[in-house]
């Protein structure tokens, strides 16, 4: 755990710090779109934070070679090197676009072209955990078809809920965090070794997309653009591909006692290479709708709106803040109650959790307008718009301010009567007052 949380920290504290410098030089070479129709920011924003993203996953990786423990994974695979090699060529795509604007087709096309070479080093799905049936091994056509599907769905999932600030980050730093919990818990709980490499690279994209939330949270001052969006949803599939389709069911079944059990260890995880549903299931969703709604107006799948769920949370009177927490609050329920029934399935008290949480959810969703208010003892560890005292004092200020305003303001012509010289200011001098 130490060498995982060592790689974490490198790959944030490296992302982080790459960021400022990288603002600087996407303002010089600019890379500030102006103001789109679309969009919910009201300045000109600096794109290209995905270049600072991908040195903190090239760092990551870089110190994890050189771990005794987790070293190894370099060694006994190729993953490592497949995924670097895939998101080099989605991260140039991606800098690219955030610059000069790349055609949909064109970046479809390059972000097939990067899974098929992750597919041609190794990082693909051998066979897949089928309930009732048991593991059913793939064709190498099969193979590399759901592969490469599992890809541009996952990094175009990710780049449609990139419309608000830190809100992709924040949703795939959620999702590596359930990723990283069963990784984990297969890698040291049941001594699965091929669950290592999906382990490192959950843990380097949480670092990635913590060491950028705190320049990109709102008001953000740089944008990750296509360049970090298609990265940190290529490395999220690539974990999810490595877990599921290198991983041996057979070696799991030594502990769970039968291959039915393993089968319905393994469907929490497997389940996000179909569609996904639960790892990424707000992004999955919004891609689907988007792409409805798309083709019902005749427009293409890929031409861009204002009608993906922040842009509706945001119409029904949600601030740009609430709305991103709602969304992480929903990631975070799919992603955290798929890791709870991959540890017990039969538990009814975890039913009735996350039924729980889904109708405060939804409570919450009904008050776009409802502000609550922190208790006088509570007030210096919450944000200031949650005070009251504080918020009170605002408004008597600006209400003096106003006032103060209002007197020292001269009256317009015409706006006081003739005959009631008396609200008139006296502006004979002080000698002839007397």
């Amino acid at each position: 755990m130490r060498e995982y949380l060592l790689t974490l920290c490198v790959a944030a504290a490296v992302t982080y710090l790459l960021t400022g410098p990288v603002r600087k030089f996407a303002i010089a070479a600019g890379a500030m779109p102006p103001i789109r129709a679309r969009d919910v920011h009201r300045e000109p924003t600096p794109r290209l934070g995905g270049i600072a993203m991908f040195g903190g996953l090239c760092a990551g990786l870089l110190v994890a070679a050189h771990l005794s423990n987790i070293g190894d994974v370099f060694s006994q695979s190729n993953e490592p090197r497949a995924l670097l090699s895939g998101a080099g060529l989605i991260w140039l795509l991606g800098v690219l676009d955030d610059k000069w604007g790349v055609d949909a087709l064109v970046k479809l096309g390059v972000q097939m072209i990067a899974a098929g070479l992750m597919v041609f080093q190794g990082l693909t799905i051998l066979w897949l955990p089928v309930p009732g049936v048991g593991p059913v091994a793939l064709t190498p056509i099969q193979s590399t078809l759901l592969t490469v599907a599992l890809v541009v769905i996952t990094i175009n999932a990710v780049n449609f809920v990139d419309g608000l600030d830190g809100l992709a980050a924040g949703v795939v730093c959620i999702a590596a965090i359930a990723f990283f919990m069963y990784a984990y818990r297969m890698w040291y709980g049941y001594g699965v070794e091929a669950a290592a490499p999906a382990t490192l690279f959950s843990a380097i994209l949480i670092g990635m997309c913590v060491g950028f939330l705190p320049h990109n949270i709102h008001p953000a001052r740089i944008f990750m653009g296509d360049s970090g969006s298609m990265l940190i949803g290529l490395v999220l599939a690539s974990s999810a591909i490595s877990i599921t389709g290198q991983v041996d069911p057979d070696a799991i079944t030594d502990f769970t006692g039968s291959s039915r059990s393993t089968v319905h260890f393994m469907v929490p995880v497997y389940m996000p290479l179909l569609l996904p549903l639960t790892m990424i299931a707000i992004p999955a969703a919004d891609l689907v709708l988007a792409v409805v709604r798309r083709t019902w107006k005749g427009q293409s799948p890929f031409a861009a709106d204002r009608g993906h769920l922040h842009h509706r949370l945001l119409e029904i009177g949600h601030s740009h803040s609430r709305a991103v927490l709602i969304m992480y609050f929903w990631s975070a329920l799919f992603a955290f109650s798929a890791v709870a029934f991959s540890v017990n399935s039969s538990s009814l008290g975890i039913v009735m959790v996350i039924v729980g949480l889904s109708a405060l959810g939804l409570l919450v969703l009904l008050l776009p307008r409802f502000r609550p208010r922190a208790p006088h003892w509570a007030e210096a560890f919450v944000p200031p718009r949650y005070r009251r005292r504080r918020r009170r004092l605002a408004a008597a200020a600006a209400a003096a301010e106003r006032e103060m305003r209002s007197e020292d303001r001269p009256p317009l012509h015409g706006s006081t009567a003739i005959g009631d010289r008396s609200r008139l200011p006296d502006r004979r001098p002080v000698e002839s007052r007397r």
